[in-house]
């Protein structure tokens, strides 16, 4: 458009539009004569950006300034008719996007459910619920309806072209809106309520007791029939429905017997839909007294807050901080508050969700991954009205609060509140703070194993503070008992990658019927496959990483890319058939137990197994229900299941967990070790806790055994003030990648020399990490250690910026990638 027409524009007719993409501030746009009174901040409008791109955009600012420098462009619509991101949500995107060192538009891709961001190579498809009425829709709208009938999928750019014009947002929208059309997206699936396998009569016993004589004729030449029978008659009278597992308990009896009287025309089975709690649930429901301890806890809580924020709540695993916050959410919602409920994993928490929605019912609503786009957007408009209560993962930090009140994180130290790819690589925890501040709310942080900077926080007082060291109900913690691998393998009473210690234990509590967890951080059969003839192993093509061996797949898998290959039969190198596995992954554990224990039911919980649909909810169930006798997982296991008939705990290798090159790696395992404990003997009777290493003097190991969180502390905290680690600095992690090695040393020699020029010794690096290529790209790293001040961290961010365009202006260096990340975790 020619300059001179800009001479009509009346001033104060320029917004400034967030785009989702990674561009470093807000572009202007004027706003035509006919939407002049139409926007408002908040909305999204359809702008163009580049020759050809079109994107709906949020306008962040209206104001009076022209641009000297910018050939501005129109508004072409407006999509909205009211805000959907208030005053609040721009103040948290603004901070993390300053913080995190990253763009407003990549916090609004991150921010935004997708049918809330169309961009030109958005695709769409029919509903699978619109059953071709089109009554009600205008011509253009039936011509988008009846395309998609004739072709399975259109792009944003095809309609266009469809309906010969350019603004189409705003019909896409109303069709989205009216579940005509779906986003195109991988079908989620949705969250599968918990079943348990139960037994009935069949008529006529079930209507007419006085038959019953009949049904004990059919049994009478089958005395555990006949107990059966006896045991179901009991447990009904008591309870509403009956379990299969119930009966087996009570009568000593096992399928066979149940499905003899089943072929007998006495029980039909059949699936119950319940809860998944399961006996939790009428503990929450009942308990209407609350624990000393609890009271107290409560108590402590609200007093600290008349001066105080944030309180981090210090309990035990199993010491009752579900039902403190239970407390705490009801005050609030009595005062016509909303409160955020965030958790590390919303698809590993099942019961906690569960524990949660039985007592609030409709006042609370789940935000997670598996929604699709319509339901999120469903949920974006709930929280707007001011539902009560939002529990989800990290991203629910992003919706539209309108009176927030109270924020609870659950498990404040879990590693999964931090974001890695793509930007923003924000902690949800540090920024849950944050949207407490501006919003006035209150923030409660509970663990069993608080991370060091938020107990270094609670030590200075900047949080309030409040312990449980009591289990509800009086229960002990587990006995914890180490056992010395090298001292095994000496006395050659290893039974594969088992103790006999921990044998012995595991073939007790499966003598008594109980349950048992092994937990192993390591997927798969076996890491590495080598030859012992010239020592070749089966590496990525793609990355530098060994091919981990999955047997149920009989190939080699690559971790980080995703990549497949077959095994060979002999090697590559030298052509010898003396391939061997090296190392043990949960698969190996599950196989190597089966032979140990033929009888025992034996599950596996790890990534390759929860991936298929329902998937992780059918492992939960079968160990709830007792059909798995022993669970195997990777850190799945350590996060927010409570079975009550878990008696061993088992850790093989805990060893490795602290032998990762990362200053954070004594924290971590102290806290891995510390949840996996805590999964035993949490309601009945004291559990055991078998931990296998090599190393049992770690300082580590022995803190654990004495569940000693304090030593763990004051030992970490001095250790990272001789070296100068968090929290004593701030540092700033920046990974460079290019595809060409001789590209990627050419640009970071330029990086790292521009920002030593300006931060001397500050500067780290740079250096190889210890996965020197991932998807193709070879990697550098740089570490950035600072003070912990506001203005030395603002000028370092700066510099960063400017290093990267030092860096990309270089012959060679234009396509190299930089990634910032703060406060890395």
């Amino acid at each position: 458009m020619p300059t001179s027409e800009y001479h009509s524009i009346p001033t104060h007719h320029f917004v400034n539009v967030i785009l989702p993409i990674a561009v470093p501030k807000p572009y202007t746009y004027y706003v035509p004569t006919e939407w002049q009174n139409q926007i408002e901040i908040g909305m999204r409008v359809e702008v163009q950006f580049g020759k050809n791109r079109l994107y709906s955009g949020l306008v962040i600012e209206k104001h009076q300034n022209k641009p000297e420098e910018q050939q501005l462009k129109p508004i072409l619509s407006v999509i909205d008719t009211e805000p959907i991101v208030n005053e609040t949500q721009f103040k948290l995107w603004k901070w993390i996007a300053s913080y995190y060192a990253c763009t407003l538009g990549e916090v609004m891709h991150v921010a935004l459910p997708a049918n809330l961001k169309l961009a030109s190579e958005t695709k769409v498809l029919l509903s699978p619920t619109f059953d071709e009425n089109f009554d009600g829709l205008n011509d253009k709208e039936y011509m988008i309806t009846e395309a998609l009938t004739i072709q399975n999928e259109l792009s944003i750019e095809e309609i266009r072209a469809i309906l010969d014009q350019k603004t189409v947002y705003p019909l896409i929208h109303r069709l989205l809106a009216h579940g005509v059309l779906y986003l195109k997206e991988e079908i989620k699936t949705k969250y599968k309520p918990k079943k348990v396998a139960c037994i009935r009569f069949c008529e006529p016993y079930l209507s007419d007791p006085s038959s019953l004589s009949s049904a004990f004729e059919k049994t009478a030449k089958s005395e555990r029939q006949t107990a059966a029978l006896m045991a179901f008659i009991q447990i009904a009278r008591q309870q509403e429905f009956v379990r299969k597992q119930e009966i087996y308990k009570a009568a000593n009896v096992d399928s066979g017997v149940l499905n003899a009287m089943v072929k007998k025309g006495i029980f039909e089975s059949y699936n119950k839909e319940i809860s998944r709690i399961g006996g939790y649930e009428e503990e929450l429901i009942e308990a209407h007294q609350l624990a000393e301890q609890q009271v107290n806890a409560i108590a402590s809580i609200q007093q600290q807050f008349e001066d105080k924020n944030v309180v981090l709540l210090h309990g035990v695993t199993g010491s009752g901080k579900t039902r403190v916050y239970i407390e705490l959410i009801q005050k609030v919602l009595q005062e016509g508050g909303q409160v955020l409920y965030l958790l590390p994993e919303i698809g590993l928490t099942a019961q906690i969700i569960n524990r949660l929605q039985v007592i609030f019912g409709d006042d609370i609503s789940v935000y997670h991954s598996r929604l699709n786009n319509n339901e999120r957007v469903e949920m974006w408009k709930a929280a707007i009205k001011g539902k009560p209560i939002v529990l989800g993962a990290r991203s629910s930090l992003y919706l539209p609060y309108t009176n927030l009140k109270l924020i609870i994180v659950d498990e404040e130290h879990d590693v999964s509140y931090k974001q890695f790819d793509p930007a923003p690589r924000y902690n949800a925890r540090d920024a849950a703070i944050y949207l407490a501040n501006i919003c006035g709310a209150k923030v409660v942080l509970g663990t069993a194993t608080p991370s060091i900077e938020s107990y270094k926080n609670a030590q200075e007082q900047k949080y309030g503070f409040v312990e449980m060291k009591e289990r509800f109900g009086g229960l002990e913690m587990p006995e914890i008992i180490i056992v010395d691998k090298k001292d095994e393998l000496k006395k050659q009473t290893m039974q594969s990658m088992f103790t006999s210690v921990l044998m012995k234990e595991l073939k007790e509590a499966l003598d008594k019927k109980e349950q048992a967890i092994l937990f192993q951080n390591r997927r798969g059969y076996s890491p590495t496959i080598q030859c012992t003839t010239c020592g070749w192993h089966a590496e990525c093509r793609n990355c530098d990483v060994s091919l981990t061996y999955h047997k149920f797949h009989n190939n080699l898998q690559c971790h980080y890319c995703g990549s497949e290959k077959r095994l060979p039969k002999e090697c590559p190198a030298c052509g010898d058939r003396k391939l061997t596995l090296k190392g043990d992954g949960t698969e190996k554990i599950v196989d190597e137990l089966q032979i140990f224990f033929p009888d025992a039911n034996i599950g596996r919980m790890d990534f390759d197994t929860v991936r298929t649909k329902h998937a992780h909810a059918r492992i939960i169930n079968d160990f709830e229900e007792k059909r798995l006798d022993i669970l195997v997982g990777t850190q799945m296991v350590t996060k927010g299941l409570d079975f009550d008939n878990v008696s061993v705990v088992g850790v093989l290798s805990a060893d490795q967990p602290l032998q990762y090159p990362d200053f954070r790696a004594g924290e971590r395992s102290f806290q891995l070790l510390t949840q996996v404990s805590g999964r035993a003997g949490r309601k009945k009777k004291r559990g055991k806790v078998i931990i296998q290493a090599f190393d049992t003097a770690h300082p580590v190991i022995k803190e654990v055994i004495h569940n000693n969180y304090l030593h763990f502390y004051n030992r970490e905290l001095t250790e990272r003030k001789t070296f100068a680690y968090p929290p004593f600095c701030r540092l700033i992690k920046i990974t460079l990648r290019h595809k060409k090695p001789q590209n990627l040393n050419q640009g970071t020699r330029i990086f790292a020399n521009h920002l030593k020029h300006f931060l001397g010794g500050r500067v780290i690096g740079p250096a190889v990490p210890s996965i020197a290529r991932v998807r193709t790209y070879y990697l550098m790293d740089i570490m950035i250690k600072i003070e912990r001040k506001a203005d030395v961290i603002a000028k370092v961010k700066k510099l960063i910026r400017n290093a990267t365009h030092e860096m990309q202006k270089s012959t060679g260096c234009s396509q190299v990638r930089v990634s910032v990340d703060v406060d890395p975790y």
